[in-house]
């Protein structure tokens, strides 16, 4: 396919099919008919069945990416007539070309097109999910880090963190926190936060911040009144989970979180001088 074709389909896509409601961007089934080649709505609605089907068939719900629509088109007589119309998710326009006539050009562009979009989405989704995780355990190592020095504040010493943290832990998963390192495959040497999913962090810095706060207002000042809270507020935040379904022993464990920040960092680097390496 020659450049100049590429370059012109690039713009139709981006520049004139390619739409943003709310935020949320979009591709109208009868522009993008006329980008893949289709003179018949008939045929290409053919094709929107088939891109349907496979949809279902991958188990995305059709209704989240093809979404019927009326609107108002221009007749030669200056007068207009509503006609029926698609929104489309980018997904949506993927599937779509892979259903459509691998003989047409643009279909072959669409095809790559689309996929490469898609491909590039799942990379920002995936980032943004990892630098989540990363916030989330810093966050908890700030409490944490709060909490020892509470500890210290009302017992005089805090040489007692490590065991209400273990009490904690045992009050979350049901089990000590050298099972679940064990469970987890965490090397001795690491907290088991390190390899904890982004919701038991959420979970964990959540009941400690409540440890933190009712520490200070009760006044607690031995081991036993704090650990004894720790492990209700611990046992409070399981009890939330199991209600939704989530079982914190049961969670697999994650990527090391060290692992994950130096791929963010070195990702930002190549970002800095070669904005597109991000996308490859």
């Amino acid at each position: 396919m020659k450049m100049d074709i590429i370059h012109s389909l690039t713009d139709a896509f981006e520049s004139h099919a390619q739409q943003t409601e709310s935020g949320v961007e979009f591709w109208l089934a009868r522009d993008l008919q006329h980008l893949l080649g289709y003179s018949e709505w008939r045929n290409f609605t053919a094709v929107i069945s088939k891109a349907k089907t496979a949809c279902e068939i991958s188990d995305h719900a059709i209704s989240d990416h093809f979404v019927d629509v009326n609107k108002m088109v221009d007749l030669g007589s200056g007068s207009q007539r509503e006609v029926e119309d698609i929104m489309l998710t980018r997904y949506a326009c993927y599937m779509i070309a892979q259903n459509g006539d691998p003989r047409k050009q643009e279909i072959a562009f669409a095809q790559t097109y689309f996929a490469i979009q898609t491909r590039r989405a799942e990379l920002i989704e995936q980032r943004l999910l990892d630098a989540e995780r990363v916030a989330a355990r810093k966050k908890l190592t700030t409490t944490e880090k709060e909490l020892s020095q509470v500890i210290y504040e009302q017992t005089g010493g805090n040489q007692d963190f490590a065991i209400i943290r273990s009490k904690g832990d045992h009050a979350l998963f049901g089990k000590s926190t050298q099972a679940m390192k064990a469970q987890w495959k965490v090397p001795d040497s690491r907290p088991l936060a390190d390899f904890a999913p982004t919701i038991i962090l959420k979970a964990k810095d959540f009941a400690t911040e409540i440890t933190i706060f009712n520490t200070r207002e009760h006044s607690f000042s031995c081991e036993k009144a704090i650990s004894n809270e720790h492990v209700t507020n611990n046992e409070a935040v399981r009890q939330t989970l199991l209600e939704r379904g989530i079982r914190p022993e049961s969670l697999p464990a994650a990527e090391d979180v060290k692992k994950v920040e130096r791929r963010l960092s070195s990702e930002d680097k190549k970002a800095l001088t070669n904005p597109e390496s991000l996308d490859s």
